[in-house]
């Protein structure tokens, strides 16, 4: 038997840790996933966050469960709803790091820096006037 493993990686807020959104949301989510096929589940909690293992005997059930009210509403509760979730085909840590697949700060906050215009240098040409001769001094 084959089982599909789907990952949901919650890490900590600037207000709220991940272990309190699983405190809040995790029996919900634990209950959703059993009333709709999960087979096997797991929870780990990091120093960075939380990670839920979910596997399902079908490829078809994960959409199923992934649109779940009460599922949605958990996943939109996250700590940091910018960058704090991640969910994901395969069991967590696949990749065979032993920390989370943070998303990296763009260097530069990923602001291009402007072209600067180049200092206009005018250059004039000096008025050029005939030397003058011993025959115009003595003309005048």
């Amino acid at each position: 038997m084959e089982l599909h493993w789907w990952s949901v990686e919650v890490l900590d807020g600037a207000t709220l840790s991940a272990a309190r959104w699983q405190d809040a949301h995790g029996d919900a989510l634990t209950e959703a996933a059993l009333t709709h096929g999960a087979y096997e589940w797991h929870w780990h909690q990091h120093s960075w966050g939380v990670l839920f293992e979910i596997a399902f005997r079908g490829d078809g059930q994960w959409p199923v469960f992934r649109e779940l009210p009460g599922v949605r509403a958990a996943l939109d509760a996250v700590p940091d709803p910018i960058n704090g979730l991640m969910v994901y085909p395969g069991r967590g840590g696949s990749s065979g790091r032993v920390q989370p697949r943070r998303p990296r700060p763009i260097a530069g906050a990923g602001a291009a820096t402007l072209p600067i215009e180049p200092e206009v240098i005018g250059a004039r040409l000096a008025e050029c006037h005939p030397a003058a001769t011993t025959a115009d001094f003595t003309a005048a």
